[in-house]
């Protein structure tokens, strides 16, 4: 069908971000079992955060799972419109697939070592790949 490419890095984007899950609760169980934390105190008291008891490494992880459903829900709606339209395919499932993979390159640097120029390069050149697809489809619709 006309313009279904771009439905593969949707799929791939949401596949990474389970992948994402399984790596933030196989790091986060095991320390937040080794930290000792009074479950009871996180819930009811709103100064005590995992940010505060876990090691930043474990967190990392965390806050990247946060952020894949942060703007990649643009990237969904967008995706999902271009490919509804017939605009798909091409140039625009090219750059959606160069989106999914900075994506990645993103959580990999974030959820290791975090260096935060390297990760703000990385997201500032996904967003533009976002920023391209969202003109496309704005220019197709409109």
């Amino acid at each position: 069908m006309t313009g279904m490419s771009i439905l593969q890095p949707v799929v791939a984007l949401t596949v990474w971000t389970m992948v994402m899950w399984f790596w933030l609760y196989g790091t986060r169980i095991p320390a937040v079992q080794a930290a000792k934390l009074d479950l009871e105190e996180l819930v009811t008291d709103p100064t005590v955060t995992l940010d505060h008891k876990l090691p930043p490494q474990v967190q990392w992880k965390a806050h990247n799972y946060n952020h894949l459903h942060e703007a990649p829900t643009v990237f969904y709606a967008v995706a999902i419109t271009l490919a509804i339209i017939g605009l798909g395919d091409g140039l625009n499932a090219q750059v959606a697939w160069a989106y999914v993979v900075l994506r990645v390159i993103h959580s990999i640097i974030q959820s290791t070592v975090n260096a935060i120029n390297l990760r703000f390069g990385v997201f500032a050149l996904s967003s533009f790949c976002l920023m391209f697809l969202v003109a496309r489809a704005a220019l197709a619709m409109f």
